[in-house]
């Protein structure tokens, strides 16, 4: 009951210091976007309109106001689940966003899985057999993850994999002519397998490899160094002497005594390449064509489409949070002496 009402009480405290992140974040979004140099009316209204149509434009989308009012008509629709419409797509923000929102969520997740199922072995591989030839190839793989502009990284692996040697596709999430799986979650691999659909499975599956694969890779790197660095600490304390003198085997040593220990910083650092993974989708979903939100800010960036913009920084702040509260949740998991009050 204690460790419940704790974790109830974590939950509240970040939900309390949600709004004025919330509020932080929209207006520097706000403040940002619009002091950039260009007319958002004159690119929705076409090169060639006249003054009166442009004006009539900016006066149609309330753009004609002054920013502080139209600043204080935007939090309040957000206070009633309006984000406004998007100036591009001429469509609600909800709206899009629900449409493009479980690409990207299937895209980072996928790659979040990867950095954590390959990382977390590597880096403990890494440890155990210090200055070794393994060692050796995880410390330059580490460099190179954290060295590598994910753009070029991606468009190398493009021009490599497909162009060369047609092993993957270029782009999309399904090939040019299926039709995606019946919407449950949105999520093209997930609906697929529960809906029966395994063509469509292996299909969606096989495009969602590279970007994600791309995606990861930075975090990758960070996560393999911090469990190498870190295992490296736990296996020269004390109680792993201990262990070993007691006749514990080498793999319960470190399955069991040295990892667990040594998870604690790896999982903060993890949490952190959340930020990171949704940040780097706004390139990698841009090169690989990949429908999500990470692509949306992007069209919408250049269109100047201010409540779109906005409302992916805030959806990005909302989410960014929420992982760090899972972040901390998972700390009592994995760590009992961890009691949050």
């Amino acid at each position: 009951m204690e460790v419940l009402s704790g974790v109830a009480g974590l939950i509240l405290r970040r939900l309390v210091l949600l709004l004025p992140v919330l509020i932080g974040v929209s207006l520097f979004t706000f403040t940002l976007s619009h002091v950039v140099p260009s007319d958002p009316a004159r690119l929705i209204a076409g090169p060639h309109a006249s003054p009166s149509e442009v004006a009539s434009v900016r006066h149609a989308f309330g753009l004609d106001r002054p920013l502080w009012r139209q600043y204080f008509t935007y939090m309040g629709n957000l206070l009633h689940g309006d984000l406004g419409e998007s100036l591009h797509t001429q469509r609600p923000v909800r709206d899009d966003l629900g449409d493009f929102l479980p690409a990207t969520v299937e895209l980072t997740s996928t790659a979040m899985l990867l950095t954590l199922a390959i990382g977390i072995p590597l880096g403990v591989l890494s440890a155990v057999f210090r200055g070794r030839w393994l060692d050796n190839l995880t410390r330059l793989f580490s460099v190179s993850g954290v060295s590598i502009p994910v753009f070029w990284l991606a468009i190398m692996l493009q021009l490599l994999l497909y162009y060369r040697l047609g092993w993957v596709p270029a782009g999309g999430r399904l090939d040019t002519g299926l039709q995606p799986p019946p919407r449950l979650t949105g999520l093209y691999t997930l609906d697929s397998l529960l809906t029966g659909h395994l063509s469509l499975l292996i299909n969606s599956g096989w495009h969602l490899l590279l970007p994600s694969l791309v995606l990861s890779f930075g975090s990758l790197a960070v996560v393999t160094r911090m469990m190498r660095a870190t295992m490296l600490e736990v296996l020269r304390h004390d109680y792993i002497r201990t262990a070993r003198a007691k006749g514990v085997t080498r793999r319960g040593v470190l399955w069991r005594h040295a990892l667990r220990n040594a998870l604690m910083p790896t999982i903060t650092v993890a949490g952190l390449q959340m930020g990171y993974l949704l940040s780097g989708a706004l390139l990698v979903e841009t090169v690989f064509s990949w429908s999500g939100i990470g692509r949306y800010a992007v069209q919408s960036i250049l269109s100047s489409d201010f409540n779109a913009i906005m409302s992916v920084t805030l959806l990005i702040a909302v989410l960014f949070i929420g992982v760090n509260l899972l972040v901390d949740l998972i700390y009592a998991l994995v760590d009992p002496r961890i009691h949050y009050r």
